[in-house]
């Protein structure tokens, strides 16, 4: 890591400060959409090379008091996530364990077979989260906040993106649909949310010869709708899954979710609704965070899934009939 600008001689002067024995590397792990950075810290030892990971976490920016809460109730939660070995908040550092280089995406791209080996684990996770579920433990994922979300995509991907004022039509339909699609999450049983769970965000643990999830990026916690996390697993930003194998995944986490007493519909069709429609109110809100992270932000990579989004949100839409004009309007932005 060469010292350039002021926050990273701060983050090498914290690690000699913490380390002063020791002959550290910093290199990067990994950076987020947010303004975080993830450092691999790594020196030799007695047993060999250790590593830990430095979150650094600007104060100005961001709050790495969530974090930390977070962090606690997956621990609790007996679940695999970066514990918390030292903080310092007023810098905006979280000195964490190491889970590994190796994420779910990265591992299923490099061999697609894996899928089934890697998902199911990641489902015995996601039940055992929300089993450990409390309210008024997690901020609420409650109406302001999901239409702040909603109202991402006229600003940002209508608005900035594609250059177009929508007629007073268009908005009063797009003010109804965002209605409906808020009612339709807060009518679900509420639970734990991760509010990212994809394949990004776990990583591939080992344990006692079985692959297990690492759960990572969890500081946006929230306790709202039962399908969010599951539809983020499946319906993501960098891959996608034919819908029968969709179908098979998401039939055996509601099978499971049953038998362990989570509050899920008792009809599979019920439940496939909640979870398509909470899937519609994530694609249009990601349409939008990744042209403002684009245009914003200066985070390129993200523009080039808007299409899968789209794709995603144009489905979704098409199948139910309060969402036809949506869909109408999502074929004319798609053009």
């Amino acid at each position: 890591m060469s010292p350039q600008a002021p926050r990273d001689q701060l983050v090498t002067d914290w690690v000699a400060s913490r380390f002063p024995n020791q002959a550290v590397t910093i290199a990067p792990a990994s950076a987020d959409a947010s303004f975080r950075r993830y450092f691999r810290l790594s020196w030799a030892g007695p047993d060999g090379a250790t590593t830990r990971i430095l979150m650094d976490a600007p104060p100005e920016k961001e709050d790495c008091r969530p974090f930390i809460k977070v962090a606690g109730l997956l621990a609790r939660a007996r679940l695999a996530a970066p514990r918390v070995l030292d903080q310092d908040l007023e810098n905006g550092f979280l000195l964490l364990t190491d889970l590994g280089r190796i994420d779910y995406l990265a591992a299923l791209k490099a061999d697609l077979s894996l899928a089934d080996a890697l998902i199911r684990p990641a489902l015995d996770a996601l039940r055992q989260w929300q089993l450990s579920s409390a309210a008024a433990t997690l901020p609420p994922y409650d109406a302001p906040l999901l239409r702040r979300e909603l109202d991402l995509f006229p600003e940002w991907f209508i608005g900035r993106h594609l250059n177009l004022k929508l007629s007073d039509d268009d908005k009063l339909m797009l003010d109804r649909t965002c209605k409906f699609l808020i009612n339709a999450a807060l009518g679900q049983p509420k639970v734990f949310v991760h509010r990212d769970f994809m394949p990004r965000n776990l990583m591939v643990v080992e344990s006692a010869d079985r692959l297990t999830p690492g759960i990572i990026d969890f500081q946006d916690a929230v306790y709202g709708p039962l399908t969010y996390d599951l539809v983020s697993l499946f319906r993501d930003a960098f891959i996608s899954w034919e819908e029968e194998q969709e179908l098979d995944w998401v039939v055996r986490y509601w099978e499971k979710a049953r038998a362990a007493s989570l509050p899920v519909r008792e009809d599979f069709a019920a439940f496939w609704r909640d979870y398509e429609l909470m899937g519609l109110q994530r694609h249009l809100k990601v349409l939008g965070i990744f042209c403002r992270l684009h245009y914003r932000d200066g985070k390129d990579k993200y523009i080039a899934d808007l299409p899968r989004f789209i794709g995603y949100a144009q489905k979704t839409a098409s199948r139910y009939a309060p969402l036809q004009p949506l869909a109408k309007l999502l074929e004319r932005l798609a053009v």
